[in-house]
């Protein structure tokens, strides 16, 4: 049998406080989050996609590292995907046992640390080495789909907070890499078939 582990001692009577006002809040306002944090992570994709359509009037080097944003944040998910696995700890709806807006997803199903706010930070960071202007937005866009998952009911306040950890350290280290190679792999990019991926036909 796997034992896994108990995250309430950590922040759980702040979770029953969010929990809480999100039962009292207004319907319209628990819709609008409950879509967010369920259907939110398709605005950094969208977010991407700009990224990458504009840096290619900026040059290969620029273009080539807005293509990196979707592959950084695919690492930094799966860096996410094998800590919850190491750490184990059962979601707060289920060992609280709390009414929650979202449906409680099934044991195994591990909280910490939450994937959506990995995937949306490391989308955040990325895209800060893209433009300042799509980096500030997803920045503000992450900090809600992680506020989000906490209002739902499916994570712990420490659960998004490590993931934007996660995510963000990932995305940093990843970019950083990614931004010394971009020249030169857009240069050869450039000089083939795919040459429409780093320049503007």
């Amino acid at each position: 049998m796997i034992m896994a582990f108990d995250g309430a001692p950590i922040d759980g009577s702040v979770y029953l406080d969010v929990v809480r006002v999100a039962d009292h809040a207004p319907s319209w306002l628990d819709d609008a989050v409950s879509l967010w944090s369920m259907y939110g992570l398709a605005v950094f994709a969208v977010l991407a996609g700009v990224g990458w359509w504009f840096a290619r009037r900026a040059g290969g080097a620029a273009a080539v590292t807005a293509l990196a944003v979707p592959v950084v944040v695919v690492l930094a998910y799966s860096v996410d995907a094998v800590l919850k696995l190491v750490v184990r700890e059962d979601r707060p709806c289920q060992g609280l046992r709390v009414k929650t807006l979202e449906e409680c997803p099934a044991p195994g199903d591990w909280s910490f640390p939450s994937n959506h706010a990995a995937i949306a930070a490391a989308a955040a960071v990325a895209l800060f080495f893209v433009s300042r202007r799509l980096g500030s937005f997803a920045a503000v866009a992450a900090v809600a789909m992680a506020v989000s998952r906490v209002w739902v009911g499916v994570h712990y306040p420490h659960d998004v907070v490590a993931g934007m950890l996660v995510g963000g350290l990932v995305a940093l280290l990843s970019m950083t890499a990614a931004r010394r190679w971009s020249r030169s792999v857009g240069r050869w990019i450039g000089s083939g078939r795919l040459r429409a991926l780093v320049t503007v036909p």
